[in-house]
């Protein structure tokens, strides 16, 4: 089966033939390091680090370039807040970043380069645009000329007015054209700068990206991915200076975009009070979980959060967790990742059905002899591997969901006989209530032939 992708700039599914199959190039938009990660943020890091697993089955190499957004004027406003340089700034969040991703499952892309060590590409790249007449000087700026490139707007599929009116552009007196965008701008002598053929400054946010994907991927790359809330103006003029730049007919061959993650049906603002922030999110759910709920709608649908869905992904996970401790896979190598998943996944990343999938694999484990059931679990474990769940052993999944809870396990087990003798006096309402009732403190309990065993569950 072939590799299957949404192309924004299409509209439309495609199969994904990558220009050189001997190296595939993907480009991600990656974080501006100035404050924590929220839960919108995190969205783009999982869906696109699953896509650079299911790719690197396919191809032996993958270069999957996500880059730090390192000097821009939030960071430069948190610097000048707390009387300190952007390094400060930028090294505290970019570590605490990259430890928030890695809880959540992502590894670290094949390249990840940062702005500010890119200064002289994107100065070099802005001299190519004016040289061949796409941007020029004006009062310490330099701009991109919109009208020198006619198929700006083709990504996001409007016009130019609908485009600038969409944008809310700052129509400056220095400009040629009022949606025309700034490549470098000047620093005053309190803000970070660089010398430039046009004085002392820094660069425009859409031109980093251009200059590093050139540096590590190349003038034409295979897969740009971003937020949805990128394809204007960011990656509009992503392409307009890239292809302005290098001459060439096209700068990324497919563009993928994620949806928005809204809150309770609400869209996430500062505003409404309901950013979720990852960092303290992983403060009451392992990542895992996040991981799961992040990955059960459509990277293109919009993803409601809830606190409903955490706990649906913490039960599932406890239940898969609990058959792989209850069953020993056979092996758990790669060819034992179901075929249904794989075709799942590839199919635009369709990540509802291979986690249906999944839970299908749990059922048919369930249900098996003991002929079946080690095979069965090889498959559980690497299809849910490919995802980038069920990575912990079991043991350890369960030894530390039992540290997240107040237990007194004398208290429990005095439970547990109290609902026993109900159970034998036939008075089941009193049974049930201590059932309820340890349920609500996390504890579930399980009766059988040999009597009744307790474990953690969900929160």
């Amino acid at each position: 089966m072939t590799i299957r992708i949404h192309n924004t700039l299409t509209r439309r599914k495609e199969d994904f033939v990558p220009l050189d199959p001997q190296r595939v190039t993907v480009y991600a938009c990656g974080p501006t390091v100035y404050n924590y990660a929220h839960i919108g943020n995190a969205r783009p890091a999982v869906i696109f680090d699953l896509l650079h697993r299911i790719l690197s089955r396919r191809y032996r190499k993958v270069i999957y370039a996500r880059n730090i957004t390192d000097v821009d004027d939030k960071i430069n406003a948190a610097a000048a807040e707390q009387g300190v340089d952007i390094d400060v700034i930028t090294q505290r969040f970019a570590a605490i970043y990259h430890e928030d991703m890695a809880a959540l499952g992502v590894a670290r892309p094949t390249v990840e380069p940062r702005a500010t060590d890119h200064i002289n590409d994107i100065i070099a790249m802005i001299e190519k645009l004016i040289t061949r007449g796409c941007a020029y000087a004006a009062e310490g700026h330099v701009l991109f000329n919109v009208e020198s490139f006619d198929d700006y707007g083709k990504l996001s599929k409007r016009d130019m007015r609908e485009l600038i009116a969409g944008a809310r552009v700052d129509v400056a007196p220095y400009k040629k054209h009022p949606g025309d965008f700034v490549l470098w701008k000047p620093s005053s002598d309190e803000q970070p700068g660089w010398d430039s053929p046009w004085g002392r400054g820094r660069p425009g946010w859409h031109i980093e990206c251009s200059a590093m994907s050139a540096k590590h991927l190349g003038e034409v790359i295979d897969i740009h991915a971003g937020g949805q809330d990128l394809v204007f103006p960011h990656h509009e003029n992503e392409i307009a200076q890239s292809r302005c730049a290098h001459g060439t007919d096209t700068f990324a061959r497919y563009w993928m975009h994620n949806g928005f993650v809204t809150v309770e049906k609400r869209k996430m603002s500062k505003s409404l009070g309901n950013t979720l922030i990852v960092h303290e999110l992983l403060k009451h759910w392992p990542g895992e979980v996040l991981r799961y709920v992040l990955l059960s709608a459509h990277y293109r649908q919009p993803l409601d959060w809830s606190e409903k869905a955490l706990e649906q992904a913490q039960a599932t996970l406890d239940r898969l967790y609990g058959l792989l401790r209850d069953h020993s896979p056979a092996t758990a190598d790669e060819a034992c990742t179901d075929t249904a998943v794989i075709a799942a996944l590839e199919d635009d990343l369709n990540t509802p059905t291979a986690l249906a999938e999944v839970n299908r694999l749990a059922r048919e484990l369930t249900s098996a002899d003991d002929g079946d059931a080690s095979r069965l679990a090889a498959s559980l474990k690497a299809s849910a591997g490919l995802l980038g769940l069920l990575q912990e052993a079991p043991e350890d999944w369960f030894a530390r969901r039992q540290a997240e809870v107040d237990i007194d396990e004398n208290e429990i087990e005095a439970l547990i006989r109290q609902r026993n003798q109900a159970r034998a006096d036939r008075d089941f309402a009193t049974a049930d209530r201590i059932r309820d009732e340890l349920s609500e403190r996390g504890i579930v309990l399980r009766d059988g032939p040999e009597g009744t065993n307790w474990e953690v569950a969900t929160q």
